[in-house]
């Protein structure tokens, strides 16, 4: 015995059938994470994707809405892929459609 023995345990070998063991043990395990995985982050990703894409879809000229960056603002157009928002007195901004975030209930941006 060693003094290297003392601070970490030897580990020894367990007797086998001279085989590694079943191939195929570990395939319940990954088919279980697999529908962990899908039931608790890709599903409900495809979920909020289907959602902002319809939010989008529906936006109309007199929305508020809220972008990306926190900007409160009311739609003033509206194109295939751009937005102008009125967010104060005299002060548009176009933004990308898909930086647009939530849409807000009506009075709730006061411009």
């Amino acid at each position: 015995m060693n003094l290297l023995d003392l601070i970490i345990s030897p580990a020894f070998a367990e007797g086998s059938e001279g085989g590694a063991g079943d191939p195929l043990g570990g395939l319940p395990f990954l088919i279980i994470m697999f529908v962990l995985m899908y039931f608790l982050l890709i599903r409900p990703q495809q979920k909020r994707a289907k959602e902002h894409k319809t939010l989008l879809s529906v936006l109309k000229k007199g929305d508020e809405v809220v972008t990306n960056g926190g900007i409160i603002g009311t739609v003033a157009s509206v194109d295939e892929s751009f937005a102008t928002l009125t967010i104060a007195e005299g002060i548009v901004v176009k933004v990308q459609k898909q930086g647009i975030n939530q849409k807000l209930p009506k009075g709730s941006a006061q411009i």
